[in-house]
């Protein structure tokens, strides 16, 4: 079973930047479509972005298009996540999955926005 693991969260004020990375055990081209989940405190899980594997196609939630950039390296198995202009109500634990997601969660990284 592939493993996936997320780095590069943190604590940054409102209108700072930050910049995700999902690695995976495995060719991310095993994989169609990859994407970043968030899960804010008492909220569902939603997916903000998605990337298709081969064509880098991307695709975002409403609430992030214009600030976040998602992004995948095929040699390095590793897919991104630029985020920008970050607001209070982006804090939450974000995850990196297939689309739609597989039992393989890792652990989250932990963004924070706050002054």
């Amino acid at each position: 079973q592939v493993q996936l693991v997320e780095s590069g969260g943190g604590l940054v004020q409102p209108g700072g930047s930050l910049r995700l990375s999902c690695g995976a055990s495995r060719s991310i081209f095993s994989f169609n479509v990859m994407g970043w989940f968030r899960q804010a405190p008492e909220k569902q899980r939603e997916l903000v972005a998605s990337i298709i594997i081969s064509g880098g196609i991307t695709s975002y939630a409403d609430s992030v298009k214009g600030r976040f950039t998602i992004s995948r390296d095929t040699v390095r198995n590793t897919m991104y996540l630029q985020m920008n202009s970050l607001r209070p109500k982006d804090t939450a634990r974000y995850f990196c999955n297939a689309v739609p997601p597989r039992d393989c969660w890792g652990q989250g990284t932990q963004v924070t926005i706050s002054s």
